[in-house]
């Protein structure tokens, strides 16, 4: 009867010295700026609330800096769950082991019907390797009030876009506003000029590393890229702001135009604009009849392989994946549910981003996640110094020629 009591004893200490067994789950999550931290606290709260023998500890990082340190902690002290990307972006950490398969999770809670819109970019070697929670549009978000003012329609082609571009410029307005500071802003617009030029399979095949930088289909691309950066159609200096402070110059009435992912709506309304003088249209055609693709980033959480708490990580993923759930979530973040079954919230960029995904003739990830991550940083680093000096342009694209033989071999 003693020993007994002595290891029940001695298992109920270890049960209380080790946080994990007591129900404790950590979360690494890169959302630091106001709208997904205040998205986030109500997911842990509404799942604590669920699941109240669970206690949360999440450890919020900054955007740009997650990126860089998530490899470090996945290999080293690894969360139970980390926010990640769908796609190429996450397949280099699946490769490496560090992603747990939780196929079982999609299969139990019937996500390969609700989420089956991201099924292809979460699955990997037949497993699935996260759950997404969100999606978002991109576009060209402008100011509706100066198009009014100048007379200038919305531009459904690329002639027509061109044209409000120099109808802006000459009345002392920077058409395009970018900040080309962290890189990935320059993929966006790369990506829609592709999609619009060449289509969505070339646009996979350059991020497959099928096709050459230098090949003449990318070089129309090039091409249409000159005829806004060489008539000055983006703003000055780009490579010194942020996206958020290149948001600045809209809000001033300074520039009419920004090449951008929905998430821009929420802080261009917290400066000042309102649905009166902020809108949003579909990047226009370029090549006539060309079925039109679109960018939708997707992003997801993940378990690391060294999770200690696996079990409780499951009922997180489970879980956010709800309709309900993503409902409530996009509604703040101001972005797309996965869902299927969620609720597009009462919101006209919402509304417009949805028709135009549901209509689009492929999904693409986003150019640094459709290709390696190596690929993508040369590939940006490119962009970025043709946008500031568009003559060495065929020096750039040999470079990423001869990095992309590299990548990909």
């Amino acid at each position: 009867m003693r020993s007994v009591l002595t290891a029940v004893l001695t298992l109920s200490l270890l049960f209380l010295s080790h946080p994990t067994w007591a129900g404790e789950l950590i979360i690494n999550y890169d959302g630091s700026d106001p709208a997904p931290k205040k998205a986030f606290e109500m997911v842990i709260d509404r799942f604590e609330k669920k699941y109240p023998d669970i206690k949360v500890k999440w450890n919020l990082f900054d955007h740009e800096g997650y990126k860089t340190s998530i490899r470090n902690f996945l290999t080293a002290e690894a969360p139970d769950v980390a926010a990640w990307y769908a796609g190429n972006r996450m397949a280099p950490f699946v490769k490496a082991g560090l992603f747990e398969d939780v196929t079982d999770v999609w299969e139990k809670a019937g996500y390969n019907e609700s989420l089956a819109a991201t099924s292809t970019s979460m699955t990997i070697d037949g497993k699935k390797w996260g759950v997404p929670y969100t999606y978002y549009q991109w576009g060209v978000y402008y100011r509706k009030d100066i198009f009014e003012k100048h007379g200038i329609a919305v531009p459904k082609t690329w002639d027509q876009f061109l044209a409000a571009c120099a109808k802006l410029k000459k009345e002392g307005i920077t058409p395009i506003t970018i900040g080309t500071k962290y890189l990935w802003t320059t993929a966006g617009v790369f990506d829609y000029l592709n999609l619009r030029v060449n289509g969505y399979q070339v646009h996979m095949d350059l991020t497959a590393g099928k096709i050459k930088y230098t090949d003449p289909r990318i070089q129309k691309v090039f091409d249409r890229w000159d005829e806004l950066v060489k008539p000055g159609y983006f703003i000055k200096n780009h490579a010194t702001f942020s996206w958020q402070e290149a948001l600045a110059p809209m809000v001033q009435g300074k520039a009419a135009m920004y090449v951008m992912g929905n998430f821009a709506v929420a802080p261009l309304k917290e400066a000042g604009l309102t649905d009166d003088t902020l809108d949003f249209f579909q990047f226009p055609e370029i090549t006539p009849g060309l079925p039109k693709a679109e960018d939708a980033p997707t992003d997801t959480f993940h378990i690391p392989t060294k999770a200690k708490n696996k079990k409780d990580a499951r009922t997180f993923l489970a879980f956010i994946g709800q309709p309900e759930i993503q409902t409530e979530w996009n509604k703040i973040l101001g972005q797309l549910p996965v869902n299927n079954q969620a609720i597009v919230a009462d919101d006209k960029f919402l509304k417009a981003g949805f028709k135009i995904l549901s209509n689009a003739h492929g999904i693409a990830q986003f150019y640094d996640r459709d290709a390696p991550a190596q690929m993508a940083k040369a590939g940006m680093e490119g962009f970025q110094q043709y946008m500031i000096f568009p003559e060495r342009r065929q020096r750039i694209l040999k470079r990423l020629d001869s990095i992309q033989k590299k990548v990909y071999k």
